[in-house]
């Protein structure tokens, strides 16, 4: 059901597909990654708290017992300024009775704007989980992407949510780095996340959204060596209590489990389908060719 009308594209993880979605900022604050074509049709800004408080009303009474969790986009709305930010989450709180978590995704730029006491005092308004993309934990690669950020930096600022009791959920890009750095690319990110042991560690795959200059710069993977790059992850991670998933629509091989619990038998699960895959080598050996062309 729709209140109100959004500035599309909206991007949301999939783990938010059931949240209601509140535009509090529109595009990226560091639109400037070369791999990413999320929000290069959009001209960043901040919406203000009046805004949003109309477009809250505009949904009716009887309707926001439902919803338990809210996403607020767009690509790193965390940049919001703190007191602002904190007027919109206490308006959440008082409007929606059943409000259990609210998410939002993170940049390395918006976590620079919040010390570890201003992220407490959004995790107290229900501010639960933010979404970091990582990318690589690979430097090259990062300096290949124009991130901005370099790994250690990422990751001291991933830290500091964690120490606000904040849950994180970080995404890595398969294929990212091309066949050049394909096995660095696997480990470093791999010890990235044995060093932070996230929340959660979703994998999605590299494909053609309006970045395709990017590609012009790597050589990309064909769908067995995706695999492969998988099974260097998988056999390098070794974090406490992070919890994978490898369901982005871009992905050929879906991962799910726990760690360490499950360690052993996503190691298999990608062994056996990379011993598949060898056995259609026409297909082995092609490029994926997912792509999304509407925005």
């Amino acid at each position: 059901m729709y209140y109100f009308s959004y500035e599309e594209p909206i991007f949301r993880p999939p783990s938010e597909a059931r949240s209601l979605i509140l535009q509090i900022t529109i595009g990226c604050s560091q639109n400037q990654c070369k791999f990413c074509g999320m929000y290069k049709m959009k001209q960043f800004r901040i919406r203000s708290v009046a805004d949003i408080a109309t477009e809250v009303a505009a949904i009716p009474k009887e309707h926001r017992h439902q919803y338990q969790r809210i996403f607020l986009a767009d690509g790193d709305a965390l940049v919001y300024p703190q007191r602002e930010l904190i007027e919109i989450l206490d308006l959440l709180k008082d409007k929606f009775p059943n409000l259990t978590r609210i998410g939002i995704y993170a940049s390395p730029k918006s976590l620079t704007t919040k010390n570890v006491e201003e992220l407490q005092q959004l995790k107290l308004r229900k501010l639960r989980i933010f979404y970091f993309g990582l990318e690589s934990g690979d430097a090259p690669t990062l300096k290949l992407t124009d991130k901005g950020y370099q790994p250690e930096q990422m990751l001291k600022l991933c830290r500091k949510a964690q120490m606000a009791g904040i849950k994180i959920s970080i995404t890595a890009i398969l294929g990212l780095a091309g066949r050049k750095r394909s096995y660095e690319h696997a480990v470093a990110t791999a010890e990235w996340i044995n060093q932070l042991s996230p929340d959660f560690f979703s994998l999605l795959t590299m494909f053609q959204r309006h970045n395709d200059p990017y590609f012009e710069l790597i050589e990309p993977l064909t769908n067995g060596e995706i695999i492969e790059e998988t099974l260097t992850i998988v056999k390098h991670l070794q974090p406490q209590k992070t919890i994978l998933r490898s369901n982005h629509v871009s992905n050929i091989l879906n991962l799910a489990g726990s760690y360490p619990k499950d360690r052993e038998k996503m190691i298999a699960q990608t062994e056996a389908a990379l011993e598949e895959a060898r056995s259609h080598p026409d297909w082995c050996a092609q490029v994926p060719d997912y792509g999304e062309a509407y925005y």
